[in-house]
C-alpha cells in the first residue's frame, strides 16, 4: 500500500536516512583526509574537483572552479595558489586559447589520492561485485537522480 503524498514509506524513509549518514560520512572522511595531509577542507574540496575535471577531460578553469566551490574569485585564487605551492595542481594555458588557463592535477595529487582511497575503492569494489547488473543499473540511476535533486535544491538556495 502506497503512502499518502508528501509521507514516505517506512522504506522510502530508511533510505533518505541512509542517504544522510552517507553523506555525513562522506564529509567526515573528506575532513580527515585534509587534516592528514595539512589541507583546508575548502582546498581539499578543489582539489578533489581538479581531479575529477581532469579524470573526465574538462579540466576547470579558475572561475569555473570557483562557481563549484561557491567562493569568490579572490578566496579561489588564495585556494589554487596554495594547492599549486603544495604541489597538487598546476596552472596550464590552453592550446587552443592562449588567454584561458586551465588546471590540472600534478602527479603528487594523483598518488596522495590513490595512496587515501585505494583501501576504501577496494572495499567499496568488494560490494559492487555482490549486486548483478539490473541491480547496480537502478542504484546508479537513482544516485543520478538524488545527485541532480540534491544540486538543484542546493542552487534554488543560493539563488533565494
Amino acid at each position: 500500500m502506497d503512502s499518502p503524498p508528501g509521507r514516505p514509506t517506512d522504506s522510502r524513509a530508511e533510505l533518505m536516512r541512509l542517504l544522510q549518514r552517507y553523506v555525513v560520512e562522506a564529509v567526515r572522511l573528506g575532513r580527515v583526509f585534509a587534516e592528514r595531509h595539512h589541507l583546508h577542507p575548502t582546498d581539499w574540496a578543489a582539489l578533489l574537483a581538479v581531479i575529477q575535471g581532469d579524470r573526465v577531460g574538462t579540466p576547470l578553469t579558475p572561475g569555473e572552479l570557483g562557481q563549484r566551490l561557491g567562493i569568490s574569485s579572490g578566496a579561489t585564487t588564495a585556494c589554487v595558489d596554495r594547492l599549486e605551492r603544495a604541489g597538487h595542481v598546476r596552472r596550464m594555458r590552453d592550446d587552443r586559447d592562449r588567454r584561458r588557463l586551465t588546471l590540472h592535477r600534478a602527479e603528487s595529487a594523483t598518488a596522495l589520492l590513490n595512496a587515501f582511497s585505494e583501501p576504501l575503492d577496494a572495499a567499496m569494489d568488494a560490494i559492487v561485485v555482490g549486486y548483478d547488473g539490473a541491480e547496480l543499473d537502478i542504484v546508479q540511476r537513482f544516485l543520478g537522480d538524488a545527485i541532480v535533486q540534491v544540486s538543484e535544491y542546493r542552487r534554488s538556495l543560493v539563488e533565494w
